[in-house]
């Protein structure tokens, strides 16, 4: 049976403010949500661990979810949030620096009113400099539509491995856009320490769903997919959930097939164990044997 990690979840006590972007419609999320919530369906769907996501812009988010992991093993590893160009970086880091599971940053860059600015401003760019220099990943976050903004950004930052979460989100709800997405994903997937999700898709599609992902949508996911196989290689695709937002449009059995379905399809054995763990131990060193 191939091992699988889910590379990319949230785990949060909610509280409105802390989360600005759970919005009306969205009551599924507006609630604490646990290890505990997660375990069933993981569990049921062969997940042995997942690497939980920054959700919250606060240097608290990093201490919560390492405090989390320390007391769940299923959690092997943390990308957490901190001030990348702020002065206390270095002694924040220092204060980190005996926490094996924590293994990346990440900043909600497609919430930002400029991402340009933030993202080439050197205090950020000294910043993650300094992360890769202490093999520590950073998760870039990007819409479609802002993927060239950090190109440069990418391309400069070259000391260690950078992850495009959810594949720059393509811009499943306005096909028309979908041949700028894939220009930009060609643009991001040419640098090779550039790396990939495919996570997070299903909340990029028209949803609600009551009856079900229609199998119109799962087909264009799995156009995302092959497009992200094309340009990265099977060596470079990590699986992801995006639990629990990926419940706005489909429960946690529904986004696990829908990767099982494509993965069956288009790797071969060895690819598929790359693709499940073996490339999320790889590229964010986690600590398990």
């Amino acid at each position: 049976m191939i091992r699988k990690i889910d590379s990319h979840q949230h785990f949060w006590q909610f509280d409105a403010k802390a989360f600005p972007w759970i919005g009306p419609g969205m009551a599924v999320l507006a609630q604490d949500r646990g290890p505990g919530d997660y375990a069933p369906a993981m569990q049921a769907c062969g997940v042995g661990g997942s690497i939980a996501v920054q959700a919250r812009t606060e240097v608290a988010e990093t201490d919560y979810l390492l405090d989390l992991a320390a007391r769940h093993p299923s959690i092997v590893g943390v990308v957490g949030w901190v001030d990348l160009a702020g002065d206390a970086l270095v002694s924040q880091l220092e204060t980190w620096s005996q926490q094996p599971k924590l293994r990346g940053f990440r900043h909600i860059l497609q919430d930002e009113p400029d991402v340009a600015q933030v993202v080439n401003n050197p205090a950020f760019r000294r910043g993650v400099a300094l992360l890769q220099r202490q093999q520590l990943v950073y998760d870039v976050l990007v819409f479609a539509h802002q993927m060239p903004l950090v190109l440069d950004f990418c391309r400069t930052q070259d000391a260690h491995w950078l992850v495009l979460d959810h594949l720059g989100k393509p811009p499943l709800k306005h096909p028309e856009q979908m041949p700028h997405w894939v220009q930009s994903l060609k643009a991001l997937a040419a640098l090779p320490h550039v790396v990939c999700k495919l996570s997070g898709l299903v909340t990029e599609t028209a949803w609600p769903y009551p009856g079900g992902l229609p199998g119109v949508v799962q087909q264009a996911i799995w156009d995302c997919f092959d497009q992200a196989l094309d340009a990265f290689g099977p060596e470079r695709l990590l699986f992801g959930s995006d639990w629990p937002v990926c419940e706005l449009a489909a429960p946690y059995p529904t986004v696990d097939l829908l990767a099982h379905t494509w993965a069956s399809q288009r790797l071969s054995v060895t690819e598929q164990a790359a693709f499940w763990a073996g490339n999320a131990t790889r590229y964010y060193q986690l600590p398990i044997s």
